[in-house]
């Protein structure tokens, strides 16, 4: 890991705390990325813990930052938001900006083994190694984490704990992608990075890993029940079932007239921080 400080873009003052983006090169997408970091304003006595927050399809390190809400209870609570991209940037790799939901913006949180992706689409060792060592080293944090996310980044959010026991204090997710290995946005995605063989693909599913995790980190979802990709590619039964074979604990809350937009996220991202919270400051 490179002592070299991340480079500030931008720096707003925010419930006294302060919301800043940076820049630095990523060992592990050779590329340069993004992030923002909130530091509420009790980062400026002593170090905070961190919740990670992954963004869905199409996202930067800004939706959530611009759109959730988030900044205010971090404030109260002394928590920091750390926000990554979603893909590597820059690479113009053949097809990488021909859709939505492959490439540039629908990283998937994994590590790529197929050509031409493998080389930079490294986003799971970014966002559980790199990144959080990067964070480490040059802000005021504990290394008390915890971890969230939407959609795609609900997806990456679940198997980034599942796969690292110990790593986060605390999990959760809104509207993930439950089981991506049985839907057309994670059979696309996985296909292209990681090959035709669907066994490869049971690494990143969320159910394969909860068939055989030997941690038992409490899973909360939150689900909109007017989500309109709730049938086809959110698939939470799926996770409901994984779970009760597992016995893996799981709250999954189905909100009645809710989409799958940031309105939903921001109505209860406050819950959710909470929840993380009370986890993050036990001792």
């Amino acid at each position: 890991m490179s002592n070299i400080a991340p480079e500030l873009i931008a720096s707003n003052k925010c419930f006294d705390g302060w919301l800043k983006r940076y820049k630095h090169v990523s060992t592990a997408t050779g590329t340069e990325m993004v992030f923002a970091i909130y530091l509420p304003p009790q980062a400026q006595v002593q170090p905070v813990p961190v919740v990670y927050w992954l963004s869905g399809l199409t996202c930067t390190d800004e939706n959530f930052m611009q759109k959730a809400g988030a900044q205010r209870i971090a404030a109260e609570l002394g928590i920091a938001i750390v926000a990554p991209d979603t893909s590597p940037r820059g690479t113009d790799l053949p097809g990488e900006h021909d859709s939505y939901d492959f490439g540039s913006g629908a990283g998937f949180y994994i590590n790529a083994t197929e050509a031409p992706w493998a080389d930079h689409y490294r986003m799971y060792d970014y966002v559980t190694e790199e990144l959080p060592t990067l964070i480490e080293q040059h802000f005021p944090v504990t290394d008390k984490r915890a971890i969230s996310g939407h959609s795609m980044g609900g997806h990456g959010a679940l198997i980034c704990a599942l796969k690292n026991p110990g790593r986060y204090a605390s999990v959760s997710a809104f509207a993930p992608i439950n089981n991506p290995s049985q839907c057309p946005w994670g059979e696309k995605a996985f296909t292209g990075y990681l090959g035709t063989d669907p066994e490869a693909w049971k690494d990143w599913d969320t159910c394969a890993l909860i068939a055989k995790a030997d941690s038992k980190i409490p899973i909360l979802v939150d689900q909109g029940g007017a989500d309109d990709f709730l049938t086809e590619q959110l698939r939470p039964e799926a996770l409901q079932v994984a779970c009760t074979s597992a016995g893996h604990p799981l709250e999954l809350r189905l909100q009645p007239g809710y989409d799958h937009s940031y309105f939903f996220i921001a109505s209860f991202i406050e819950d959710h921080l909470r929840y993380h919270a009370r986890v993050l400051m036990e001792d």
